[in-house]
């Protein structure tokens, strides 16, 4: 790997845009979105499968995204993939903290924490659990629900969190139809939970 890659001063872009956060606890949140490309997880109902290989994505140097970043109106930055924590972000996030952006992680919490992190979602894959040190550090819980069974999947992973950690269900959008009924029974037998929904596919945003 490329030192500079290893020390995380140019990091693999798959995309970047200005959007809407439409999952979880900041929907609705205008934020610049930083996708980075590769990922070692392998979910099969993956939306973003276009991701998974970083060999695809040339490294970019971290201040020319920094500078984008700070472009934008927002004022909030999401970093996510593919897997974003496969690369050290600690300088992408020292660049936007100077700037005065947040900076909100998703993560499937299967590799190291690196960087400052404002808020983490923690959206936990069975295929490849999240390590231990990355529980109690979630400000959010997003279960992805393909069907019934995987509500055991969602508990397991709340005992692992804070109490204070927000918990979300979310149905996979392509089994959405048939799950939903399924988590909106469960929700109300277990208001902890609360449904997120992926807004942004709903009204045809990035």
């Amino acid at each position: 790997m490329n030192s500079l890659l290893e020390k995380g001063r140019l990091l693999p872009i798959a995309e970047e845009f200005s959007s809407i956060q439409g999952e979880g606890f900041h929907t609705g949140k205008a934020a610049y979105f930083i996708r980075l490309g590769g990922c070692d997880v392998g979910c099969s109902w993956c939306d973003t499968k276009f991701t998974w290989n970083p060999k695809m994505f040339p490294p970019v140097p971290v201040n020319e995204i920094i500078a984008r970043a700070v472009k934008c109106a927002a004022g909030s930055v999401v970093i996510t993939g593919g897997e974003p924590l496969t690369y050290p972000l600690d300088f992408l996030c020292n660049g936007l903290k100077k700037a005065g952006i947040s900076i909100f992680l998703e993560t499937s919490g299967s590799h190291p924490l690196s960087g400052q992190m404002d808020w983490i979602c923690l959206s936990p894959k069975q295929n490849h659990p999240p390590l231990p040190e990355l529980y109690p550090l979630a400000d959010e819980l997003k279960v992805i629900i393909t069907g019934p069974l995987d509500m055991e999947w969602a508990e397991f992973n709340r005992r692992k969190v804070r109490p204070d950690c927000h918990l979300f269900l979310q149905p996979e959008w392509s089994r959405r139809e048939s799950v939903l009924p399924h988590i909106v029974s469960y929700v109300k037998a277990n208001p902890a939970w609360r449904i997120s929904l992926q807004t942004h596919k709903y009204i045809n945003i990035p």
